[in-house]
């Protein structure tokens, strides 16, 4: 046989065996901007390794429109089947993208949620030129900031954005069933609670959260005043009653919506105010697995994991991950002590928690036994 060719087979099963995603492999789906002012969603493949050192590469990417500002996968069976493989894109653009994550040279998304119509320049050519923007029927009128998929409902996506709105869409109509105006400055973040799937959480520039209620929507929701711009939010997937928002004067604050009281004039006070960074804190993730663990990310450029246990927040690990300002961070669902780290540089990090004795004494034995399937 001509070695020529023998190696061009070899590199060829190489370059098969790498588009492969094996059962084993964590799936991290990353969206960034480079120094070119090119967008994209990265597919990252994280495999573990017989030495110990686990591998990590990027098995596609997919460029897409504008600055990416958050995401949120889905498996609504957008074209057909039991389940896809979906993640909903919002940008500085008013639309919501959605693009499969399954097809490797995709170049258009399969549905796109909202979005301007045309724009009209008005005016004369030397001064005072204007521009008139029309916008696709119930679009958002501004960047979309954040975006959350409903576990139960899975056709049913919120979306948080500039304009002040909160929205809800129906993924497979490709159409906005509900607009709230609730806030009165732009809203960074919304959450669906985990055990009540008619339950969303919204976080504003107002400085407040709201919770609304579907099941009773002519209620006008419980609010809750904090002392700094809402940055993120996060139920708690161990229980029904909790979450927390981080905020962008360092501070973490946990609530208990027992507690709540839909008499706006009067205030409910927080389970716990935690001084967590120096900075915003741009991030938050519970553990799937392990209850009372919660991971921040800040500006500040650290990653802290905390022990919530009775509401005395503990820190027991913080590592700075050479990401830059950390913007995102997510535990695996399926491998619960990964946290996908992303932040100003541009780059994706991995942690792996339970590397950190202090992590494994504590929430060692929460830790599952099986390795990944996937996670996204």
């Amino acid at each position: 046989m001509d070695p020529y060719l023998k190696d061009n087979d070899d590199e060829d099963s190489e370059e098969a065996e790498d588009m492969t995603i094996n059962p084993m492999d964590a799936v991290i789906v990353c969206a960034r901007s480079d120094q070119d002012d090119v967008s994209h969603l990265e597919v990252w493949i994280y495999e573990e390794s017989e030495d110990g050192v686990p591998n990590m590469y990027v098995h596609h990417d997919i460029i897409i429109s504008a600055d990416p500002l958050c995401t949120a996968w889905l498996d609504c069976p957008l074209k057909g089947g039991e389940k896809g493989n979906f993640i909903a894109v919002g940008s500085m653009e008013p639309s919501i993208e959605i693009w499969d994550l399954d097809i490797i040279d995709e170049v258009q998304p399969c549905v796109v949620l909202g979005g301007i119509a045309e724009k009209k320049e008005k005016g004369k050519k030397e001064k005072g030129k204007k521009t008139s923007t029309k916008y696709k029927k119930d679009s958002h009128k501004g960047p979309v900031l954040g975006l959350a998929w409903n576990k139960e409902y899975r056709n049913i996506l919120a979306s948080a954005s500039a304009d002040k709105r909160v929205k809800i869409w129906d993924v497979a109509a490709g159409k906005c069933n509900i607009t709230m105006e609730h806030h009165t400055d732009k809203v960074q973040a919304v959450a669906w609670n985990y055990h009540a799937p008619q339950v969303l959480l919204s976080g504003s520039f107002d400085r407040s959260v709201i919770m609304k209620d579907g099941r009773i929507p002519a209620h006008s929701g419980y609010k809750w005043s904090v002392a700094a711009d809402v940055e993120s939010l996060a139920w708690d997937p161990h229980t029904e009653h909790s979450f927390v928002v981080s905020l962008e004067d360092g501070t973490v604050k946990g609530f208990d919506v027992r507690v709540a009281k839909s008499d706006a004039a009067s205030e409910s006070k927080p389970s716990f105010t935690l001084h967590a960074h120096d900075k915003a804190v741009c991030t938050v993730s519970y553990n799937p697995s392990a209850p009372n663990l919660l991971a921040t990310g800040s500006e500040d450029k650290m990653v802290k994991l905390w022990d919530l246990s009775n509401n005395q927040p503990s820190c027991v690990a913080s590592i700075n991950p050479k990401a830059g300002a950390v913007f995102s961070i997510s535990f695996a669902e399926d491998s619960p002590f990964l946290l996908a780290i992303g932040g100003s540089k541009g780059k994706m990090e991995v942690w792996d928690t339970l590397s950190d004795a202090a992590v494994s004494r504590k929430f060692g034995n929460c830790s599952k036994q099986k390795m990944p399937q996937s996670s996204s």
